[in-house]
C-alpha cells in the first residue's frame, strides 16, 4: 500500500509526458487529477491502519527493493510510514489533490500539449515530495529531495518564452543546490560517524552521546550542515531570495510550492531528525534565531509589496520562520501542527489570488483592484476565512497552531523569541488584511489592459467568480482552515491538544518498537552554555499537578489572549491605513520615503548579492579565473596531452620503416642485448 502512494502520481506522469499531446484536456486533467486522488485515498487507507497500531509501535515499513548493496553497506530503496509522515502524505495528497482539480479550469486556456506538460510536471513535483515523506533513510530522502528541486524549477519555469519565468527557475534551482550542498556533506559526516543512514538507525546511535552543551562538536557539525540545507528548501536566511521570484511560475504552482510540498521539507527534515537537533543545542539556538529574524523581516517587506503573489510569498516565507522558531525550541510537534494548518489556509489564499488573476485576465497589482467583494463573492467569503485563519482569530485554525508555537517559546524559556515572533504575527495581520482590503473593498480602479506579464491567458475584460473546480478546491481548503486546528486544543480551552501526543514518538528514540528514550533536562551548566534547555517530549513528561499546572494554564491562557490581541490590532490597523484614511498610508509612505523604498526592495538583499557575489564571480571568470584555469589549466592540460601523445606517435612512426631487414636486424640486436644482460648478470 506504502508503494502506491508515490507510484500513482509517478505513472500520472508518465502517462501525460509520454501522450499528453495525442489526449485532450480532459483526459490529461483527468488523469492527473485521479494519480492525486488515488494516492490520497491510498495515503488515508495508510493512516487508518496506523491508526489501528499500539501508540508505541506506530510503524510500516516496506522494502521494496535492495538499491545498494556493498560490502557493509546496504541500502535499500524503501518506505516508512510514522505519525509524522502519515501527517505529511495527507497534506501532501489531499490539498495536492485540491490543486490539480483547480487547475483543469486555471490553466485551461493553455495549448492541448502545453496543458498535458503541466500537469505531467505537477504528478512527478507530488511523487517525489511524497518519496521524501515516506523515506526511512537519508539516502530515499536525498531522491524526493533533489526530485522537488528539479520540479520546482520545472514549474517555475513552465512559461519558459518569459524570460523573466525563466530567470526565476533558474534562481530556485541554483540557490537550492547550495543549500543542498551542505546537507549532503551533513549525511557524508553522519554516515562516517555512524556508519547508517537509517533514521531510526541514526537516532539510536546518536542518544548514546551526551548533548554537545560545552562544545561544538561533530554531532553539530553535522544539524548545522542539515540546517543549512533546509534553509534553501525552506526559504530561510540568506537562502530566501529564491521564493518571492517563484511566482513567475502559474498560481496553482505557487500554492503547491509554498503551501503542501517543497517550502515544508526543511521543516519536516529537522522535525526527522529530532534526536540529532536535540544533541546540538547550539544549533537549536541557531535555528530559532534565524527563525525569527526571517519571520520578521519578511513580514516587513510584506506590508509593501504591490503585486497580491508577492504579498503571499513573502507571508510563507514569515511563516515558515515561525516553524523553525518552534523547532529551534524544542517543540517539534508544535512547528508540525503549524506546517499542517498552514497548508490549508496558505493554499487557500493562494488558490483566491489565482481566481482574482483569472477574474482579471491576469492583473496582480493590488493598486488596479477593489470592490471585487460583490462580483467575486465565493472568492471573497474563502480568502476572508484564509486570511482570518493566517492572522490568528479564534477558533480558526491558525489561531491554534500559532498560539501553541507562541506558548512553547516563551515557556521554554525564550522571551525575546516570542516577542519577535509576536511582533511577525502583528504584521502577519496588518499586511493579509492589507491585501483584503485593496483588493475586494473599496472601489474598482479604472479598468487597465490586461497584463501580460504573468503569462496567464484569462478571460479578457469581464469579471467572473471561480468557476466550479475551482470553487470546490477553495471551499473545501476553506473549511478545512476552519477545522484543521481542532486536532491541536491546548488544555486550557479543555482540549488535549491529541497532534502533539500523536506526533511526539516520532521525535524520540525508538519510537517503532521498543520503550522510547529521552534526552535528560539541561542543567544549570547547559543553559549558560547554549540557552537552551531540552527535556524530554511533552508526552513522556512527568505530570504536573497543583499550583505550579495552574501557573502554567494560566501563562497559557495569558499568552493566548495576548496573541488574540494582537492579531486584532494588526487587522485593526490595516482597516484604519487602507479603509479609513487611506490618504495616511500614502503620506506615511512619503514621509518614511528611504524606508518605504528599502522594503519595497526587500532591503536589496538580491542586488547585494549581484554586486557581491555574481558580478565578482563573472569578472574573475571572463578576466583572470577563466584564462588562468580554464585556459591555461585545463584547456592546456587536454591540449598537452594530445600533443605528448602526436610527438611520441611521430617518434613512433621513424621506426616503422617497412624494411624486413631492418626489422630482422632490430630483433637480433635485441636479442643479443638480452642475452648479454643474463650471462653479464
Amino acid at each position: 500500500m506504502l508503494l502506491l502512494i508515490p507510484l500513482l502520481p509517478f505513472l500520472g506522469f508518465l502517462v501525460n509526458a509520454s501522450f499528453g499531446r495525442r489526449l485532450s484536456k480532459t483526459m490529461s486533467g483527468g488523469v492527473a487529477v485521479a494519480a492525486m486522488v488515488g494516492s490520497f485515498a491510498a495515503s488515508a487507507a495508510a493512516s487508518w491502519t496506523l491508526l489501528g497500531m499500539p501508540a508505541g509501535g506506530r510503524v510500516i515499513d516496506q522494502d521494496v527493493f535492495t538499491w545498494i548493496s556493498s560490502g557493509d553497506l546496504l541500502v535499500p530503496f524503501a518506505l516508512r510510514l510514522d505519525p509524522l509522515s502519515m501527517v505529511m502524505i495527507l497534506v501532501v495528497s489531499g490539498i495536492g489533490a485540491l490543486i490539480h482539480l483547480y487547475s483543469t479550469a486555471y490553466m485551461h486556456e493553455e495549448r492541448d500539449s502545453e496543458y498535458a506538460r503541466y500537469f505531467s510536471y505537477l504528478n512527478l513535483f507530488a511523487a517525489f515530495m511524497l518519496v521524501l515523506v515516506l523515506a526511512p533513510n537519508f539516502l530515499v530522502m536525498f531522491v524526493g529531495w533533489e526530485g522537488v528541486g528539479l520540479c520546482s524549477y520545472l514549474l517555475i519555469g513552465f512559461w519558459y518564452h518569459k524570460t523573466s519565468a525563466a530567470d526565476a527557475g533558474k534562481k530556485a534551482f541554483i540557490v537550492n543546490r547550495i543549500g543542498d550542498f551542505g546537507f549532503l556533506l551533513g549525511v557524508l559526516l553522519l554516515f562516517s560517524q555512524f556508519g547508517t543512514l537509517d533514521f531510526h538507525a541514526l537516532a539510536r546511535g546518536i542518544s548514546v552521546f551526551a548533548p554537545e552543551t560545552a562544545r561544538f562538536g561533530t554531532l553539530s557539525v553535522a544539524a548545522l550542515l542539515l540546517f543549512l540545507g533546509a534553509t534553501g528548501k525552506s526559504a530561510q536566511i540568506p537562502l530566501h531570495v529564491w521564493l518571492p521570484d517563484a511566482m513567475e511560475g502559474p498560481t496553482p504552482v505557487s500554492a503547491l510550492i509554498h503551501a503542501a510540498t517543497m517550502v515544508t521539507a526543511g521543516v519536516y527534515m529537522i522535525g526527522r531528525n529530532a534526536v540529532l537537533y536535540s544533541h546540538a543545542p547550539g544549533v537549536l539556538e541557531l535555528v530559532a534565531i534565524v527563525g525569527v529574524a526571517t519571520a520578521v523581516m519578511a513580514a516587513t517587506i510584506g506590508l509593501v509589496q504591490n503585486d497580491i503573489k508577492r504579498v503571499l510569498a513573502y507571508s510563507t516565507v514569515s511563516q515558515l520562520g515561525l516553524m523553525f522558531v518552534a523547532m529551534g525550541v524544542g517543540a517539534y510537534a508544535a512547528g508540525i501542527f503549524h506546517l499542517f494548518t498552514h497548508a490549508f489556509f496558505k493554499a487557500l489564499l493562494f488558490l483566491g489570488s489565482g481566481a482574482v488573476i483569472h477574474a482579471l485576465a491576469g492583473e496582480q497589482d493590488l493598486r488596479r483592484m477593489g470592490g471585487l467583494r460583490k462580483e467575486l463573492p465565493v472568492t471573497y467569503w474563502t480568502f476572508l476565512v484564509g486570511a482570518l485563519a493566517i492572522a490568528g482569530i479564534p477558533p480558526l485554525s491558525g489561531f491554534f497552531s500559532k498560539d501553541e508555537l507562541l506558548y512553547r517559546a516563551y515557556a521554554n524559556g525564550h522571551p525575546y523569541l516570542w516577542f519577535f515572533a509576536s511582533l511577525a504575527s502583528l504584521l502577519t495581520a496588518c499586511y493579509m488584511f492589507r491585501l483584503v482590503f485593496l483588493a475586494f473593498h473599496g472601489e474598482r480602479a479604472p479598468a487597465a489592459a490586461p497584463s501580460d506579464h504573468t503569462g496567464h491567458q484569462g478571460a479578457q475584460g469581464h469579471l467572473h467568480d471561480a468557476p466550479r473546480p475551482m470553487a470546490i478546491a477553495l471551499i473545501v481548503l476553506a473549511v478545512g482552515a476552519v477545522l484543521a486546528g481542532s486536532v491541536g486544543v491546548p488544555g486550557v480551552l479543555r482540549g488535549s491538544n491529541r497532534i502533539e501526543s500523536f506526533l511526539e514518538p516520532s521525535f524520540t528514540v525508538e519510537s517503532d518498537h521498543a520503550p522510547a528514550s529521552t534526552v535528560q533536562p539541561a542543567g544549570p551548566g547547559d543553559e549558560a552554555a547554549g540557552g537552551m534547555v531540552h527535556g524530554a517530549p511533552a508526552a513522556e513528561r512527568e505530570p504536573v499537578a497543583g499550583p505550579e499546572a495552574e501557573g502554567s494554564a494560566t501563562l497559557e491562557g495569558g499568552l493566548m489572549l495576548t496573541s488574540t490581541l494582537v492579531a486584532v490590532t494588526g487587522i485593526g490597523l490595516a482597516w484604519f491605513f487602507f479603509v479609513r484614511r487611506r490618504d495616511l498610508a500614502e503620506a506615511a509612505a512619503r514621509r518614511f520615503q528611504g524606508l518605504h523604498r528599502l522594503l519595497l526592495n526587500k532591503y536589496y538583499v538580491d542586488e547585494i548579492y549581484e554586486a557581491g557575489i555574481v558580478q565578482p564571480v563573472r569578472i574573475l571568470s571572463e578576466q583572470g579565473l577563466w584564462r588562468v584555469l580554464d585556459v591555461g589549466v585545463i584547456d592546456g592540460a587536454v591540449n598537452g596531452v594530445a600533443v605528448t601523445v602526436r610527438g611520441a606517435s611521430g617518434a613512433l612512426r621513424l621506426l616503422q620503416t617497412g624494411s624486413i631487414r631492418a626489422y630482422a636486424a632490430s630483433l637480433m640486436l635485441g636479442a643479443l642485448l638480452i642475452l648479454g644482460y643474463m650471462l653479464w648478470w
